[in-house]
């Protein structure tokens, strides 16, 4: 007899009893994901923070590199880095003089955008990790709840066909199977879905971030006469 949702759990039919296993696992490992990039991104959110007071601070190109060097691992500090220590490669000694006699080819300034842009791409991708489980858990999820419900009904109709009646006594557990494994398939994906649009929509502003602040790494060289 199914009293409650959970007697479904243990007294249900072992499809659908597998489903709700699934379901839970999918929960489980959704929470995990939700914590664990919420906090990476406030990480990253307080990172950018510093680095913003950083190149503010900084009254050019010799200051913020100081600066960077100062400042903990971030995605920010990571893709300035790499544009720093690329232009050195390209005009060694460049950075200790005020000016410099001999600018970048157009050649080298765009090998210089193709750098910085491959450290965009690669602080995307590293940002992004997780977030595929999470699209894949809430679109996932309302599907394994509806094969729920359709197990569920099929229960209820092999019942009927097995009895020879339809009471509520016969159609009930199968029904109560269906709207079991639909509701949990909805409380699963939900969540889901909400963390992935809330934390996608973060990731592309921390990515234009990214982007404004290589080109202000572009301009400074510019106003500093180093291209």
């Amino acid at each position: 007899v199914i009293d409650s949702p959970l007697d479904v759990l243990w007294g249900g039919t072992t499809p659908t009893r597998l489903i709700l296993l699934i379901l839970l696992v999918f929960s489980l490992v959704s929470w995990v994901l939700i914590i664990w990039k919420w906090r990476e991104l406030r990480a990253v959110n307080e990172q950018a923070d510093r680095f913003v007071d950083a190149v503010e601070g900084a009254r050019g190109l010799l200051d913020l590199h100081d600066a960077l060097r100062r400042l903990e691992d971030s995605p920010f500090a990571r893709v300035f880095r790499e544009g720093v220590t690329f232009f050195s490669d390209l005009r060694p000694g460049a950075l200790e003089g005020t000016r410099q006699q001999e600018g970048l080819t157009p050649t080298q300034l765009d090998a210089l955008w193709l750098v910085l842009e491959k450290n965009l791409s690669e602080e995307r991708d590293e940002l992004s990790h997780g977030m595929t489980w999470l699209a894949i858990i809430g679109s996932v999820s309302p599907l394994m709840g509806l094969m729920g419900t359709v197990v569920g009904i099929m229960n209820s109709f092999i019942g009927i066909a097995s009895q020879g009646s339809a009471n509520i006594a016969v159609v009930a557990p199968g029904i109560a199977e269906a709207l079991t494994t639909t509701v949990a398939g909805l409380a699963v994906a939900i969540p889901a879905v909400i963390a992935y649009n809330h934390y996608a929509s973060r990731l592309r502003l921390f990515v234009t971030e990214l982007e404004g602040f290589a080109s202000e790494f572009i301009g400074t060289l510019a106003r500093e006469n180093r291209l």
